[in-house]
């Protein structure tokens, strides 16, 4: 068979016809019908590629449905390959992940524990419990015996003093993001 061999005129009438047909029987059997639609989008290019031994719109009708059970099947296949390729990638990258947060909490410049007790006990406080100790601003609220809304301003002033006393402390090394810092160390 060419691929210039073209698909006969009643071939393509039947499949127009029953569009909305193959949609509604595609559109329960996948995520989502722009899927649906994809996949019929895909079927009928087959069918321009490889329908032109095909002469009877009801011969078509037939061999498309069976073209489209087939692209639903290559459609699970293809995400199931692609779901599990996902997980073991996850898989994979979690210990990476967890080792690369634990290498971030170690070279966050050391200065930084030193200027913690020069600040105002309470911005102290809250830049322990929630930056350090990673816990919710609702929590160390609740600790410091105070409105979430007052705890979210109690942290950002904490944290502008913390930044204007590192920039202090460590000039440049802060500027940059104060990794690797070897200014008091």
């Amino acid at each position: 068979m060419s691929k210039n061999a073209k698909v006969s005129e009643d071939v393509v009438k039947a499949l127009v016809e029953i569009h909305r047909g193959f949609l509604r029987y595609l559109t329960p059997k996948v995520e989502s019908p722009a899927i649906a639609e994809e996949i019929l989008q895909n079927a009928f290019v087959k069918t321009l590629e490889k329908g032109s031994e095909l002469r009877d719109g009801e011969s078509a009708v037939a061999w498309f449905y069976r073209l489209l059970r087939n692209s639903l099947i290559d459609h699970y296949r293809h995400r199931d390959v692609e779901r599990r390729g996902l997980s073991k990638e996850a898989r994979e990258s979690a210990p990476l992940a967890e080792a690369l947060d634990d290498l971030a909490k170690a070279t966050i410049c050391g200065c930084l524990r030193l200027i913690l007790p020069d600040l105002k006990p309470e911005y102290a406080q809250a830049l322990n419990v929630v930056d350090l100790d990673e816990r919710s601003i609702t929590e160390y609220a609740a600790e410091a015996g105070i409105t979430v809304n007052n705890a979210n301003v109690r942290l950002h002033r904490a944290r502008v003093a913390l930044k204007s006393r590192l920039e202090v402390s460590c000039g440049t090394c802060a500027t940059h993001g104060c990794l690797d810092c070897s200014c008091h160390r």
